[in-house]
Parts: C-alpha cells; sequence; structure tokens
C-alpha cells in the first residue's frame, strides 16, 4: 500500500462519461484505482482518452480511501476553469506526447 503522485499538470481521463460532466456541467468528479495524490487547488490540463488536451481544470478535493470491495481508490473532484483553444489543445498534445504519453514502459 502506498500513494502514487500524479504528474502536476496532467489529468487524463479513462472513463467518457467523467469527461463528458466535467465539460457539460463544468464539474465531475473522477475515480482511479490505488491511492494516488492530486493537489487540491492547483490547475491542471485535461486529456481525453485518446490523449487530446481539451481544458484546464481546477482540482477541488481527492479523496484516498478503501471501498467497500476493499479495492484502493482515490475520487478526484474538479471544476472547469476552461476549454482550450484549437491551437492550445494542438500545442499541449503534441507536448504531453514527447514528454509522457509517447515513451514505451
Amino acid at each position: 500500500m502506498g500513494f502514487q503522485t500524479e504528474f502536476n499538470s496532467v489529468c487524463k481521463f479513462k472513463n467518457e462519461q467523467e469527461l463528458y460532466e466535467l465539460l457539460e456541467y463544468g464539474r465531475c468528479k473522477m475515480v482511479k484505482t490505488g491511492f494516488r495524490v492530486f493537489p487540491t487547488g492547483q490547475k491542471v490540463i485535461a486529456y481525453t482518452l485518446d490523449n487530446v488536451a481539451v481544458a484546464i481544470v481546477k482540482i477541488s478535493a481527492s479523496i484516498a480511501e478503501i471501498n467497500f470491495q476493499g479495492h484502493e481508490i482515490t475520487a478526484v473532484e474538479m471544476e472547469l476553469v476552461r476549454k482550450l483553444t484549437e491551437e492550445e489543445s494542438r500545442v499541449q498534445t503534441a507536448l504531453a506526447f514527447e514528454m509522457f504519453f509517447g515513451e514505451e514502459k
């Protein structure tokens, strides 16, 4: 058991419904497996399931817990600051691919 630290500028969605709620309603709750640390109050870039930068979000809460099934999970609540322009998205997506998404592990 231990905490995994998320890179400070990345918030990658793995669930289409969570991303839809963020973009449609301006708020959402994302659930990640394992204990993770998301810095509350920090603004980060949100990425789609396909690693495309779409928005700037602010982390409003991060709660790590063991659920009723005994799994370690982290719930992250966030607020939409603004959607990225097409040009901002293109640049951020290219940088993110070079920095972390494009590497083979």
